[in-house]
């Protein structure tokens, strides 16, 4: 199991975890959510040992990770695929870390099949793609064959295949008994992956329950009705009825209706009584994803803005021509400074075009010496 109590890690004056408490309890996926710069990372390398908390303690099984015997053998953790030798092989990879911690050399080629890679353990790691180098991580997490497991963000990269063989393997792993953490930003993966979450914002705890109980905290459920579209009277009819039942009532863009405050049963009940028909009576509850974005709203750091676009697409008034433009030149001649109608680059008391490429500058001439004297007498005279 692991457990934070207090945690809380200081840069400088950037506080990135702050007063953080939790348990990841066994035999269950634990997911771990939060915005980009909520100090998930920052929290598994504490975890791990990686960073120090300034304040606080985190132990696995009851002990700080630096004074686990053997921590590659109880530990197993993902944190970055590419931290690998990109000039070693997959099987010399794992090999190196099997030898520092004990591990037989029979191990490696185990959890190379467990991952897909025997086909490809001899080739260099630099050449795999970003799914074969998630793929080398899980292994080398599996490797020591740990109790408890730590992953963040395990299907970054990996094919629709390769994310199933994820979500299966977390899972297999919990039903062992075994302590799995996972940091993931895919919503959809977590809702079918995590039984506990997690959700941290800006270095605080938000929320530690079931996924269930986290969906149905952080959505607002309703009832979604639709009457035959050929008789907009009924839906007035059935709006006025369900409004004097007490519930709330509001409409949708295709015609039907969103009701809370009222159960199925009650709202069949009131349709029936109205002599109201009913094409649709269905619930609607959150998902994962709605209630999550419900939740940490107000955690978000990075915000988006709309593009304006000012001024990329302003219509050029008739007749319009652009300054030293002549479309019988190129720009090749303009931009050497040759001379163009309507005060280009070139003209005279123009500005030197900047983008004109260097001109050669012809050799310096010796200065001229006068004609002798009886050359110039033979001029005159033959003038005359």
């Amino acid at each position: 199991m692991i457990e934070a109590a207090g945690l809380t890690k200081r840069y400088g004056a950037k506080t990135a975890v702050y007063n953080l408490s939790f348990q990841v309890r066994p035999g269950t996926v634990t997911g771990f959510l939060g915005p980009n710069g909520s100090g998930k990372s920052t929290t598994m390398r504490m975890v791990l040992g990686l960073d120090q908390p300034t304040s606080g303690r985190v132990t696995i099984g009851g002990h700080p990770f630096r004074e686990l015997p053997n921590a590659p053998r109880q530990v197993g953790a993902l944190l970055d695929a590419k931290a690998v030798h990109g000039g070693r092989s997959a099987r010399q990879h794992l090999l190196c870390l099997a030898q520092l911690s004990g591990i037989p050399a029979r191990r490696v080629d185990e959890v190379l099949g467990v991952v897909g890679l025997q086909d490809v353990a001899r080739r260099r790691s630099k050449g795999f793609s970003l799914g074969m180098g998630q793929r080398l991580g899980i292994a080398a997490a599996l490797l020591g064959d740990p109790q408890v497991l730590l992953f963040d963000e395990p299907v970054n990269g990996l094919d629709p295949e390769g994310i199933l063989w994820v979500r299966n393997l977390m899972k297999s792993l919990a039903a062992e008994g075994r302590t799995v953490f996972v940091s993931s930003h895919l919503m959809s993966e977590m809702a079918l992956t995590a039984e506990h979450l997690i959700v941290i914002g800006r270095g605080q705890l938000l929320s530690d329950m079931s996924v269930k109980d986290f969906i149905s905290q952080n959505s607002a459920d309703f009832a979604r009705v639709r009457t035959p579209d050929t008789e907009p009277e009924l839906r007035e009819k059935l709006t006025a009825a369900l409004i004097e039942a007490g519930g709330q009532v509001l409409p949708e863009q295709d015609g039907g209706l969103r009701v809370t405050g009222l159960p199925l049963p009650r709202i069949s009940d009131v349709a029936h009584d109205v002599d109201v028909r009913l094409w649709e009576l269905s619930p609607h509850q959150a998902s994962l994803e709605e209630a999550y974005m419900r939740l940490t709203q107000g955690a978000v750091d990075y915000r988006s803005t709309a593009d304006q676009r000012i001024g990329l697409h302003q219509q050029v008034p008739a007749g319009y021509t652009p300054v030293g433009y002549n479309p019988a030149d190129s720009w090749g001649a303009q931009a050497a400074g040759a001379p163009q109608p309507g005060g280009g680059y070139g003209q005279p008391g123009a500005q030197p075009n900047p983008y004109a490429a260097p001109q050669p500058q012809a050799p310096p001439q010796p200065p001229r010496s006068p004609a002798p004297a009886d050359l110039n007498k033979r001029d005159n005279e033959d003038a005359r």
